[in-house]
């Protein structure tokens, strides 16, 4: 997971680089006012979005490929507990009826 967010956030700082000198050589437009900044961040995340979806596809794949197996080992190890506290419950009370 973290791989793709460095590789997206690479997708975002290249849409930001190129939309900074497009905007300071006067091939897009400034924004209104004191807004400039933000222009330009707004239109490098609208520019490096769909970019990124298409670009890292493979890479979000195997990110979530990733999570999912680590959230089925997490419940595999969460019943395996459960069911050996269940099992001590058990003997416990059968210890205890039987005395």
């Amino acid at each position: 997971m973290l791989r793709y967010t460095l590789m997206r956030l690479g997708v975002f700082v290249g849409c930001l680089v190129v939309v900074w000198g497009a905007v300071y050589s006067g091939i897009a437009p400034r924004g209104l006012g004191n807004s400039n900044g933000l222009w330009v961040v707004l239109l490098a995340l609208l520019i490096s979005a769909p970019i990124s979806f298409v670009v890292l596809r493979k890479e979000r794949d195997r990110a979530s490929v990733r999570v999912a197996q680590r959230v089925d080992r997490m419940k595999a190890n969460l019943d395996a507990n459960r069911s050996q506290e269940d099992a001590a419950d058990d003997t416990a009370r059968t210890q205890g009826q039987t005395s």
